[in-house]
């Protein structure tokens, strides 16, 4: 395993390199509030048999930094799709296979979406987790908007100050409330929650659930890839699509997405809450190894 840093587009990101050179690659892409750590019980898996593994720091976490302070702090969906090729352009990886949830699930949809002779496979917490912007002022049912009460809460200025005077606090009570049963420890949360001291870690998560709400403008930059996603265009790569049963943001699972994607396809269901890689490695790394495994046929 190596740390290290490379410059795309619009980022220098960092990263973990795991695994030879040689090994086929996939690149594994965390969520908010977390980061590169969600995953250390995932890679050794991957690694036994044969994988070149890169575990990238989003936007806005850890170590990855703009390059430029003239571009947009943005969070939006087709700005995280984006970076995931940008960052495979420059490692020179022309195909892979991409495993994600939350943040990281979305990046990888939306990838798998708009570059799909990018991608090889997918691995998709909570399946096709692509925001539809338009029915963004659709009511969800009170429950489920209770558990949503800081993506509520980042609409406001207040939220936003909220975040940036307590994102450590803030966090964890996400963590606490999103994996109910999972005990983590407090030196595994606090080397996490270094990631949120980032300087652009507040703008980026602000931007990207008031875009979500419909209360911020994108990147205009982005703005014809956005229009593409709005058509909810199906997901043709090979899919393992996964799903935690105690998670709260996600009740009833996601077995209605099944339209959204291709013929090889498999929904795996989970007795976890919403970290799925962190509470359930062994059963994220079969995922991958299972996408792998249908293309080696």
């Amino acid at each position: 395993m190596s740390f290290k840093t490379i410059k795309t587009r619009t980022l220098e990101v960092g990263y973990y390199d795991h695994g030879s050179p040689a090994g086929w690659p996939v690149l594994l892409y965390h969520g908010f509030p977390y980061d590169v750590h969600v995953y250390d019980e995932v890679v050794p898996k991957l690694l036994s048999n044969n994988a070149r593994v890169i575990v990238p720091y989003l936007r806005g976490f850890g170590p990855t930094r703009f390059l430029s302070s003239q571009t947009m702090r943005s969070g939006q969906q087709a700005a995280l799709g984006s970076d995931v090729i940008e960052l495979m352009d420059a490692l020179n990886i022309e195909k892979a296979i991409l495993g994600g949830f939350d943040w990281g699930g979305m990046s990888c949809c939306v990838a798998a979406t708009l570059w799909p002779e990018r991608v090889a496979g997918l691995v998709s917490y909570a399946s096709y987790d692509i925001a539809d912007i338009s029915a963004s002022q659709i009511p969800n049912e009170p429950a489920l908007e209770c558990s949503f009460w800081y993506q509520h809460l980042f609409q406001q200025d207040r939220g936003e100050k909220c975040l940036a005077e307590n994102r450590r606090s803030l966090c964890r009570m996400l963590w606490e409330q999103w994996s109910p049963t999972f005990s983590f420890t407090e030196d595994f949360y606090h080397r996490t929650a270094e990631s949120f001291d980032n300087p652009d870690f507040v703008d980026v998560v602000i931007h990207a659930y008031r875009f979500c709400f419909g209360n911020a403008k994108g990147d205009p930059g982005l703005q014809k890839l956005e229009d593409v996603l709005a058509t909810k265009p199906k997901i043709t790569v090979p899919t393992v699509a996964l799903d935690g049963l105690r998670d709260p943001l996600k009740r009833g699972g996601t077995a209605s997405h099944r339209g959204q994607f291709g013929d090889r396809f498999e929904r795996r269901e989970v007795d976890v809450g919403h970290a799925f890689p962190m509470e359930a490695p062994d059963e994220f790394a079969d995922a991958i190894l299972t996408v792998h495994g249908w293309l080696a046929e």
